[in-house]
């Protein structure tokens, strides 16, 4: 799939992707989220992943391959927020 743009979309919390295709792909926040072992630093970042300029892309990768989890994890002793 090639994108075109992606972002992210503040009325409905998500991820919005275009592809060259034509196709349309929303990525709910809350859903991809959901089940995650958080804490509240951890969950900022994942907000500035989502919402940065470059980012969403990202966000959107580590839903689809399944990795949320496994970022989480890694960004655990970086806590930025």
């Amino acid at each position: 799939m090639n994108t075109i743009y992606a972002a992210y979309n503040i009325h409905h919390n998500s991820i919005d992707v275009y592809t060259y295709a034509g196709y349309f792909l929303r990525i709910d926040c809350n859903k991809a989220e959901e089940g995650l072992k958080t804490t509240p630093g951890l969950e900022c970042a994942l907000n500035a992943l989502a919402i940065a300029i470059d980012e969403p892309l990202e966000y959107v990768r580590l839903f689809l391959d399944g990795n949320m989890q496994m970022w989480v994890d890694a960004e655990d002793s970086l806590e930025i927020c």
